[in-house]
């Protein structure tokens, strides 16, 4: 069985969040503990990644919001494939017109194929990145790219609570990485 780790976004997932609240209940969940969630600095994050990765003696699978899909494009460029796969939700545009100012370095992920299997998902109404944007990012990526309907940046805003939707998705990309 993999391990888990959790790589909120800015902010670091609230409590009535999905990732906290699946965090929560499984024990082989581990977030990643950057420096800072709210001003992020994308080589503390790459570092926090890494720390975390390293601690696994066996690659672990990835649970990924919002700025740190941008995160898992930095990292993937440069790291050798250590992790099972990806499961990317959210992913924000960084040419869009609302786009995470607090985190300036995230800008401009290398836009490459990533070296293990992901799946995006995604909201057809997000602020943060058009359902246009992921579905471009799904293809250079290499992920295979769901539509989760109109749920916003699919967080504790869009009352979906521990998302068993989500959940059902994550639990079938899961099972086929092994």
């Amino acid at each position: 069985m993999s391990h888990i780790i959790v790589l909120p976004g800015l902010g670091g997932s609230g409590e009535g969040h999905w990732q906290t609240l699946w965090e929560q209940e499984n024990p082989e969940m581990r977030r990643f503990q950057p420096a800072s969630w709210d001003r992020p600095e994308l080589a503390d994050w790459l570092a926090a990644l890494d720390r975390e990765i390293s601690g696994f003696k066996t690659p672990p699978v990835l649970v990924v919001h919002s700025l740190a899909c941008q995160l898992v494009a930095h990292w993937a460029a440069s790291a050798p494939a250590r992790i099972l796969g990806a499961f990317l939700v959210s992913a924000p545009d960084p040419t869009g017109d609302i786009y995470l100012t607090e985190a300036p370095s995230f800008a401009n992920p290398p836009r490459q194929r990533l070296p293990f299997p992901s799946l995006l998902v995604t909201s057809t109404n997000d602020p943060f990145g058009s359902f246009a944007y992921a579905t471009e990012s799904a293809t250079v990526w290499g992920s295979e790219l769901i539509n989760a309907g109109a749920l916003g940046h699919i967080n504790a805003n869009s009352g979906i609570g521990d998302w068993p939707e989500g959940r059902a998705l994550f639990d079938r990309f899961r099972t086929g990485l092994a």
